[in-house]
């Protein structure tokens, strides 16, 4: 179906000046940002999405979330028959939006900063930031590209933000945390639906992790059907950090949980996600031609079961936010593109009876597709199993 470029020919001539550089800022992580600086009028703007395929034949979703992200109900109505209420509704299905919480966080926070409070950032970031990049004519999202730019701005580096939200307006500073807190809510929330009991730890030193799993380790797991541990932090092969900056070696923690060591979770799964880099290289992505093979989504129960002799290992899982040697994406209080799609695609598709392989393998698709600008650099998760049935988390 040849797209209607008429539609697309009236979009654009209804958006103003204002609008057009929002509408770039919000397709940062999918347009090179070069190519974006250079465009002046919508229609080359369009030009440019037709060229990365995020408006094809057939699909106008990216633009259609892009107007809805800037406030033109009015052209989301009239000219691409959608509503408010549709894109509500289509935004909450995992992998659907396109445009960042982080780079929708900074927008929303460009639109509700006044003309004063912008001239105090500017003066503030006077020393960071190139003289002739803070003219008069610079707006908000004019000094969040610079400071991304600069490195004092990303997804795992708000800090000097919040700490010039601080100084101008608090309840700024309080969007961003309540963004931080949101995110870090998302895996209480989805595993309380999964009927689990939860228990939350922060800003432990490597002992104190050492520490927290052992007491786990010596509990009685014999009413429980499955154990899961959460763990957000930094790190490199094969270990993850205490905030002391001590190294704790990822297989001392899974094995903390074999039969031989936790006797009454022999039989039973053990799932350990772990948000943390693996290392310091960059994954570069390659171009491949698109297949449109489906996922077998075919389920089994896999809980209570009793055997009289099994391997110590089995009945583990691994979900790594990144393959050893490179980095992970991620905010400050809460891992993004991985521990954001897992959430996402777990509350959307245990309901739906979806065994946790085939929910991974989801979510490894989605964090696949994305790019950190400016070299758009990859990351690609990797599930590691020792499972001897399908796992489901059954909602009900």
């Amino acid at each position: 179906m040849e797209l209607p470029r008429r539609r697309l020919l009236v979009v654009s001539e209804e958006l103003d000046e204002a609008e057009l550089a929002a509408l770039k800022f919000l397709s940062l992580e999918h347009v090179p940002m070069r190519r974006l600086e250079a465009i002046q009028e919508p229609k080359a703007f369009f030009e440019v999405l037709q060229e990365k395929d995020m408006i094809e034949a057939g699909s106008l979703a990216f633009l259609k979330e892009l107007l809805y992200r800037v406030g033109r109900i009015d052209l989301l109505e009239a000219q691409l028959g959608s509503s408010r209420e549709e894109m509500e509704r289509e935004l909450q299905i995992p992998g659907r939006a396109k445009v960042s919480p982080y780079r929708y966080l900074l927008f929303q926070l460009s639109e509700d900063i006044t003309e004063y409070e912008l001239k105090s950032f500017k003066f503030l970031l006077g020393k960071e930031l190139p003289k002739c990049r803070l003219n008069p004519k610079t707006t908000m999202l004019d000094v969040f590209i610079e400071m991304e730019k600069k490195g004092i701005l990303g997804e795992d580096n708000l800090s000097t933000l919040k700490s010039l939200c601080a100084e101008i307006n608090i309840i700024l500073l309080k969007r961003i945390e309540e963004y931080e807190l949101n995110l870090f809510a998302a895996l209480r929330r989805v595993f309380s639906k999964l009927h689990f009991t939860i228990a939350e730890y922060k800003d432990l030193t490597a002992e104190e992790i050492r520490k927290i799993v052992n007491i786990y380790r010596c509990e009685d797991h014999k009413d429980k059907d499955c154990f899961v541990c959460c763990i957000l932090s930094h790190g490199k092969k094969g270990i993850v950090y205490g905030v002391d900056g001590q190294e704790v070696p990822i297989q001392e923690l899974t094995t903390s949980f074999t039969g031989q060591n936790c006797h009454s979770l022999a039989g039973k799964p053990k799932v350990f996600f772990v948000q943390a880099c693996q290392g310091d290289a960059c994954q570069k992505g390659v171009t491949i031609e698109t297949d449109s093979g489906e996922q077998d989504s075919s389920v089994e129960t896999d809980a209570g079961f009793q055997l009289d002799c099994i391997p110590a290992e089995a009945d583990f899982l691994l979900g790594m936010a990144t393959l050893q040697d490179y980095v992970s994406y991620r905010s400050p209080r809460q891992g993004t593109w991985y521990i954001q799609a897992l959430c996402q695609h777990l509350e959307y598709s245990c309901p739906r009876g979806e065994d946790i392989l085939t929910i991974l393998t989801a979510v490894n698709q989605e964090v696949s597709r994305k790019s950190c600008e400016p070299n758009a650099e990859k990351q690609m998760p990797q599930p590691s199993f020792t499972l001897r049935k399908k796992l489901i988390f059954p909602v009900n």
